[in-house]
């Protein structure tokens, strides 16, 4: 089943790139005036920078898993079967 999942994987990969961008460039739009700033670069405080890249990195992996969970439900609905086994527990 994993191989029939992977090229949808990567699409969606692509397109949650594509929206947390989005949503980002959003959020930080309603944070503040200017663009975010470019790390190396130097036109901005080192916290403003490590808070756009936090709030960045923040964003862009919610929105990757929102995408991965909705893509495995779909999956799993129309196909019968999760793209990925669960972990086994390990026994204390």
């Amino acid at each position: 089943m994993r191989f029939l999942y992977k090229p949808f994987a990567i699409i969606a990969g692509l397109f949650a790139a594509r929206i947390g961008q989005s949503i980002f460039k959003t959020v930080w739009a309603q944070l503040d005036d200017e663009p975010p700033p470019i790390p190396a670069a130097g036109q901005a405080s080192l916290g403003k920078v490590v808070g756009a890249q936090a709030l960045e990195g923040a964003v862009m992996a919610a929105t990757a898993a929102a995408v991965d969970g909705a893509l495995a439900r779909a999956f799993h609905h129309f196909l019968g079967g999760w793209p990925h086994k669960p972990p086994k527990p390990e026994d204390d």
